[in-house]
């Protein structure tokens, strides 16, 4: 496709390659006389007319039937659709509105994929898979691989606060060890998987930077810092596991979010008769669904800060945890440029932040962390990750406002899964 203004116009394909046996079956239905562009015209005198007739004769049909067209355009997309949803979606992606539907005498995109679903010849294994679909799995399974790695950061923290010295420095490795690798396994499964990610280095620098950023900052205004981090809120480096905590313990509320949004949206995508009534319908479940992970994190930060009498660090705990709920969301229905590019950018201004308060301390430079001065002397420490996260967070909040409320964000994620 080149453009929604040559979907528009019905017309036969003009490029040799682009024929075969189905798609002349497609486009000559019901026309014996018409026949592709390579063919050689009879070899007599009349030849020439007789193949101008023939030509525009099939012409006439496609014009008639303008549906004949589009369904060479995207045969493949119809041959292997499950459901008319996945047309429908597809059309979508390629710039295909109900206006345009209304050319091709339907009245919103859904009717046309359906005619396009129905008309679209397929052997038996293809028809099969959209009568024959297996039983859904059951959700014990995701379930507890979410709720795992909660599990195993709690233990990590008790054995933080249990041990001393050596004992300390094994149990903190291989709580990050176990953890990582349960995140790993419960971001593979369930509904916050996804095909492709390219956002997991910056995660885990955003995530570190809560565990560790808040104590370096303060450390690096008095001076310091003068050795490693303990393990401790009160050491040379002052570390704060409660918000870090919180955000892998809500791992299991944005499980169960992602697959409330998921569900609820393909349910909406069916009932629904337009791209505008699903984008009606889709947006305040999106928000609706943000807003549950948003409550039940809340709750967590205050919780894990009173268990551990630690500050509970809300502003930069709720900005990060929405800036890596809405990159997942996106994520995992197919949108993951913006979800990288924004990750990426929030992580460099964490970075920057710490790079230009040591900087200051150089002989003449001082005038480079006079910024980050600024915002800590009126914030705090926090001001600086709550800036980053949240200027980030409500990016991808927009963003997915725009793309998660498609139908060609839903259309295929379930059976993905």
């Amino acid at each position: 496709m080149s453009g929604r203004g040559e979907l528009d116009r019905s017309e036969a394909p003009g490029s040799q390659g682009a024929w075969d046996e189905r798609s002349r079956d497609l486009l000559t239905a019901g026309a014996p006389d018409a026949q592709p562009p390579d063919a050689q015209p009879p070899d007599d005198c009349g030849g020439a007319g007789v193949a101008g007739n023939r030509s525009s004769s099939a012409a006439r049909r496609v014009a008639a039937d303008p549906v004949k067209a589009l369904l060479h355009r995207h045969r493949a997309l119809c041959e292997r659709a499950v459901d008319p949803l996945e047309i429908a979606a597809g059309l979508e992606a390629h710039g295909v509105t109900d206006r345009t539907a209304a050319r091709f005498r339907h009245r919103d995109v859904f009717s046309l994929a359906e005619e396009m679903y129905a008309r679209v010849p397929r052997d038996a294994d293809t028809a099969s898979r959209s009568t024959d679909q297996p039983a859904p799995r059951g959700h014990a399974t995701w379930v507890l691989l979410a709720l795992l790695p909660g599990a195993l950061c709690a233990a990590a923290v008790a054995g933080l606060r249990l041990t001393d010295g050596r004992p300390r420095l094994v149990a903190a490795v291989v709580g990050v060890l176990a953890v990582t690798l349960a995140l790993r396994t419960a971001l593979r499964r369930g509904p916050l998987s996804a095909a492709a990610s390219t956002t997991g280095a910056w995660t885990c620098w955003l995530v570190g930077y809560a565990l560790l950023g808040d104590g370096m900052l303060r450390s690096a205004l008095a001076g310091g810092p003068d050795g490693l981090p303990d393990g401790t809120a009160d050491g040379p480096w002052p570390v704060t596991v409660a918000p870090v905590l919180a955000l892998v313990l809500a791992c299991a509320p944005a499980a169960g979010s992602a697959h409330l949004f998921a569900v609820r949206a393909r349910r909406e995508l069916i009932a629904s008769r337009g791209l505008a009534d699903f984008a009606a319908s889709a947006r305040p479940l999106l928000l609706g669904t943000f807003a549950l992970f948003m409550g039940a994190l809340t709750v967590l930060v205050a919780l894990t800060g009173a268990v551990l009498a630690e500050p509970a660090a809300h502003p930069q705990a709720l900005t990060l945890g929405a800036l890596l709920m809405l990159a997942r969301l996106l994520t995992v229905h197919g949108c993951t440029r913006a979800p990288a590019l924004v990750l990426a950018a929030s992580a460099t201004a964490e970075a920057a932040a710490l790079a230009t308060l040591f900087a200051g301390r150089l002989p003449g430079c001082g005038f480079l962390a006079a910024p980050v001065e600024a915002v800590i002397a009126a914030c705090g420490p926090a001001g600086v990750p709550t800036a980053a996260c949240g200027l980030g967070a409500l990016t991808l909040l927009v963003h997915a406002a725009r793309r998660l409320t498609r139908a060609s964000a839903h259309a295929s994620t379930e059976r993905s899964r």
